[in-house]
């Protein structure tokens, strides 16, 4: 057979070259610099109290978006597959819209909706709830940033499933519940992981829609991505790497946990999925 493209030696060269160039030896640079650290001075860089009181701020409200993205994200793209109605095109298209925004404007513009005097932050503000420049705010804007990935990762998948199934399973006895949970949520379960995982890592390093909302308060508002910058800012280099391996493991660790229940998730239901 034929193929397009080059022999497979050659294809895999460019490959590794290509992965070498953009994303292996920037981030072996990366350790190369924290290694001028001793054992001891990279622990207390990287367990510092500020460390890990952004630490707690940029990956707790990565995985809280993450999660509210996968929960709403999934009826978002349900609804702009399955149901027909007017301006659908036009909301389907705003979907993208995260993708396109520069996220500094994001940033300014959740800032200015949800500030005390903003269009949504004055009837919040008699709630008793603050979005800007609080942690929530930040929760708000990497939700924002997120919310692409999952309805576009999920899309494809509910436009295969046959609406046949559904009415199977309703013929059989099944409740929509029923229907949802050991029918639907299977195939689907594996696209909503990805989805999330998207999402949960194009948040851990936002840097430019977090800053405008956060209101950057250290111990409190202070995400990783703004101390690394900090401590560059300061001439920290050395610092900066510190706290910049220390992401990489955490969401490399993370990345690969994730991975693995997806990977766990398709194989447990390959087969299997769609019983009643």
């Amino acid at each position: 057979m034929k193929r397009v493209l080059p022999g497979f030696g050659l294809s895999m060269g460019f490959t590794l070259a290509y992965l070498s160039l953009l994303v292996l030896l920037p981030l072996s640079g990366l350790v190369f610099k924290s290694s001028a650290l001793g054992i001891g001075q990279f622990w207390d860089i990287a367990t510092g109290e500020r460390a890990m009181a952004a630490y707690r701020v940029s990956f707790g409200a990565s995985l809280l978006a993450a999660l509210i993205n996968a929960f709403f994200g999934l009826i978002v793209a349900w609804v702009l597959v399955r149901y027909p109605f007017p301006g659908r095109r036009l909301i389907d298209s705003l979907v993208d819209l995260p993708f396109a925004l520069p996220t500094a404007v994001a940033g300014i513009t959740l800032a200015t909706l949800y500030s005390e005097n903003g269009w949504i932050g004055r009837f919040l503000e008699p709630l008793g709830i603050k979005v800007a420049f609080t942690p929530l705010g930040i929760v708000v804007a990497l939700t924002f940033i997120g919310m692409p990935f999952v309805v576009r990762t999920l899309q494809p998948v509910i436009e295969d499933i046959e609406q046949e199934v559904e009415e199977a399973a309703a013929m059989l006895g099944a409740t929509r519940w029923q229907t949802f949970w050991r029918v639907l949520l299977p195939g689907i379960m594996p696209a909503l992981l990805t989805g999330f995982t998207m999402a949960f890592s194009r948040a851990i390093g936002e840097y430019g829609s977090v800053i405008f909302i956060a209101g950057n308060m250290p111990l409190i508002s202070e995400i990783v991505p703004l101390l690394i910058t900090a401590k560059l800012e300061q001439y920290d280099v050395v610092g900066a790497t510190a706290l910049a391996c220390v992401m990489l493991a955490i969401s490399f660790l993370l990345l690969l946990a994730v991975n693995g229940l997806q990977w766990w998730t398709a194989t447990r239901h390959h087969g299997g999925k769609g019983s009643l």
